[in-house]
């Protein structure tokens, strides 16, 4: 795909992306430094090596919170194919 340009709290990166779009890149990086700024705006004196990590705990956060939820809902929608199989069969 080649090299893309990203600015993160103000400072450039070039990201290469073999199997991803430039726009998906671009979006994963402005993603990135809303969480940083988010963390620079409740603890504006922090260095920047533990405002990344803590940006990087708020987005490890969220990931796991969607993929509990994701297998809540996974497993919501088993059952109800299972519930569902087992009233078809009532007819046949």
């Amino acid at each position: 795909m080649g090299n893309v340009e990203v600015h993160i709290l103000g400072q450039k990166y070039i990201i290469k992306g073999d199997n991803e779009s430039p726009e998906y890149l671009m979006q994963l990086a402005a993603y990135v430094d809303q969480k940083l700024r988010e963390v620079y705006e409740t603890a504006p004196r922090i260095t920047p090596l533990k405002a990344s990590i803590l940006a990087a705990l708020n987005i490890a956060d969220e990931l796991h919170k969607i993929k509990k939820d994701h297998k809540s809902i996974s497993q919501s929608i088993k059952s109800i194919e299972d519930k569902a199989d087992s009233i078809i069969k009532l007819f046949d």
